[in-house]
């Protein structure tokens, strides 16, 4: 069993008259509480002293027999002073003060009070072994003191009972004390860690939000700036193009440019927000009921796009599902426009409650290996599909099949 360590509450008053070893050890300054235990414990035991030497130098011959010597009456009232002022001592050396007064409680009855407080202390901070071993010597100088300092018709045996009962009722006080001190310390320390594991609670959901945030805005930023690129590009190639195109590409431009802004300053807003984990991301949140607008939406950028096969009735698909396959289809495209320019792509979305939703996307692999991108990117879109996938327990497919086409297929779970 090892020592413990426990600190002073003010609250626990069994407690009072000792103060912890790492105080001991360090030697801090004392509080105005300590000052206040310390005069009172010193002012008890001076008190006694003065009791019991009053007492010894007019003693009653039917209580008590007087001293042999009177030098002897001066000689314990001089320890009795010396342990009271040992007190103010005892939080820096509780052990070390215990066994170097263990012997004067042989003999000293003056100094009975101040060496009870010293012999508590000690208990209060040592382990269980070293009180045990400190008391049982104190039971020792037990036997001497009865048999040195007698009281007239009162048996040797019944002297040294009363003071077996009182060294082992200090004993179980002090040891109840520390117990409990030690339990404040425990629960103390859990409270501690349990508030310190729900501050990283709070701050891993943030993560977690802004991370799924900061997916949504690369999903929804690569689709739009590839349509301004693409639609950049065409009037770069056809300056003599006619005013009526030109006005259509640039009001594509425009709106696309204005819808991109106004995702990022929602997004940019519900990252300020503090979200919490729990909550789902607030902007974008698009559904499966949204999927035809894309596709149309990359139509009037040029993209040949074919849809077959999609969910009779979108709005019965769970949210989270419907999102998912939303954003896996807007990365496929945006990976055509990018990889692919001018193939068609072919877009599949079917399933049902209970077997799943199956999404498709396919393209022709470009003549002569991939196209280099017009548009910069950070090569993180399939690796933000895949995790999103992944956690909705669903399983992701990319890359070239056997027929020459590019392929990103996906199934996720719908529930029946």
């Amino acid at each position: 069993m090892t020592s413990a360590v426990v600190p002073d509450h003010p609250w626990l008053l069994p407690g009072a008259l000792a103060v912890p070893a790492d105080r001991a050890r360090s030697h801090p300054r004392r509080t105005t509480r300590d000052w206040i235990v310390d005069g009172v414990a010193f002012l008890i035991s001076l008190f006694w002293v003065l009791v019991v030497t009053l007492d010894a130098a007019t003693p009653d011959p039917e209580i008590a027999a007087p001293p042999p010597y009177d030098w002897m009456i001066a000689a314990d009232a001089l320890v009795g002073l010396v342990c009271c002022g040992l007190l103010w001592l005892r939080r820096r050396w509780p052990l070390g003060l215990a066994l170097a007064t263990l012997p004067l409680t042989a003999f000293s009855m003056a100094g009975a009070a101040p060496l009870l407080i010293i012999y508590f202390t000690a208990i209060v901070h040592r382990r269980t072994a070293i009180a045990l071993a400190l008391t049982a010597a104190g039971l020792v100088t037990n036997f001497l003191f009865a048999y040195l300092r007698p009281e007239p018709d009162v048996p040797y045996w019944v002297s040294t009972v009363w003071g077996v009962v009182l060294s082992l009722t200090v004993l179980a006080w002090g040891m109840f004390v520390r117990a409990r001190r030690q339990l404040v310390v425990s629960l103390r320390e859990r409270a501690e860690r349990a508030e310190a594991e729900q501050q990283l609670r709070v701050a891993q959901a943030r993560q977690l939000e802004r991370t799924r945030i900061a997916r949504e805005m690369h999903d929804v930023l690569a689709h739009r700036i590839s349509l301004l690129s693409l639609h950049a590009g065409a009037l770069e190639f056809r300056p003599d193009a006619p005013p009526e195109e030109v006005a259509k590409a640039a009001g594509v431009i425009r709106g696309s440019a204005h819808a991109a802004l106004q995702d990022l300053r929602e997004v940019i807003g519900v990252l300020r927000a503090e979200a919490g984990a729990e909550e789902d991301p607030e902007r974008p949140q698009p559904t499966l009921a949204d999927l035809p607008a894309l596709i149309e939406e990359s139509r009037a950028a040029g993209v040949r796009v074919n849809a077959s096969d999609l969910v009779a009735a979108p709005e019965s698909v769970p949210a989270a599902v419907g999102r998912s396959a939303y954003r896996i289809v807007q990365e496929g495209l945006t990976n055509a426009r990018k990889h692919a320019p001018g193939a068609v792509v072919t877009v599949g979305v079917a399933g049902g409650p209970g077997a799943g939703l199956t999404v498709e996307i396919r393209n022709r692999w470009p003549v002569g290996g991939t196209a280099e991108a017009q548009i910069p990117g950070a090569g993180t879109g399939l690796v933000g599909i895949t995790e999103r996938v992944t956690l909705a327990g669903g399983r992701l497919e990319h890359g070239r099949d056997d027929a020459g086409d590019f392929r990103l297929a996906a199934w996720l779970p719908w529930p029946a």
